[in-house]
């Protein structure tokens, strides 16, 4: 007796799911598509992005194995490459290889090379943090006040561990000016900090007592 209503009712869901598919067949295609492109988009794009981060690497690693230092225009060229990738690895590396072997001479150039890094690349919050204190200290011998302060402030007004290096920074520009006073209010900040770092803080301290009179 109760298999007929069930029957019934079977018959009803089926005959409602047969007329939900023909009425939304295009819908439903349509939106299955979607699903379709989406993950065959995605998995294409990591797997390019995957076989640019090893070309880019290879070509990185090329430029370290050829560099001449007595022709270093081959190497120049392709670092300045990586760095325009704007790859999240190899980018700063490039700009860091070029930087401590001295093969670039134009400070607007640099500064440049400097702000695709900060600005352009995705990066970790305290490796972007570092690098914006290394355009600092690469600007601090010929920077305006002004200047050096907008580069630093972004890490001065924060809580980064590089917080305590850019007030560093400060206090011995100043005092390579002579504006001892400023200089002072920078390396006192340093010791007030609670996270300072412990070997700034111990250099903070030695410039306050041995030549500023604290």
């Amino acid at each position: 007796m109760n298999e007929e209503p069930q029957t019934i009712v079977s018959e009803e869901k089926s005959r409602d799911l047969r007329s939900f598919f023909s009425n939304n067949k295009k819908s439903l295609i349509i939106f299955t598509s979607i699903i379709l492109i989406t993950l065959f988009t995605y998995f294409f794009y990591s797997d390019y992005k995957k076989n640019l981060k090893f070309e880019i690497s290879e070509k990185y690693n090329s430029a370290l194995i050829s560099y001449d230092k007595e022709n270093p225009s081959q190497s120049v060229l392709e670092m300045k490459d990586i760095i325009n990738s704007k790859d999240s690895t190899y980018s700063p590396l490039a700009l860091y290889f070029l930087l401590d072997n001295n093969l670039l001479k134009s400070k607007e150039e640099i500064n440049q090379y400097f702000n695709i890094i900060i600005n352009e690349i995705k990066l970790d919050k305290e490796i972007k943090n570092l690098i914006i204190y290394k355009k600092g200290l690469y600007n601090s011998n010929s920077a305006t006040e002004e200047e050096l302060l907008n580069i630093l402030n972004p890490l001065i007004n924060s809580e980064s561990i590089w917080k305590s290096h850019s007030l560093y920074l400060m206090a011995e520009y100043f005092f390579s000016k002579n504006e001892k006073q400023k200089s002072k209010e920078f390396f006192e900040k340093i010791l007030e900090m609670e996270e300072s770092n412990p070997q700034i803080k111990i250099e903070a301290q030695k410039r306050l007592r041995r030549d500023l009179g604290v």
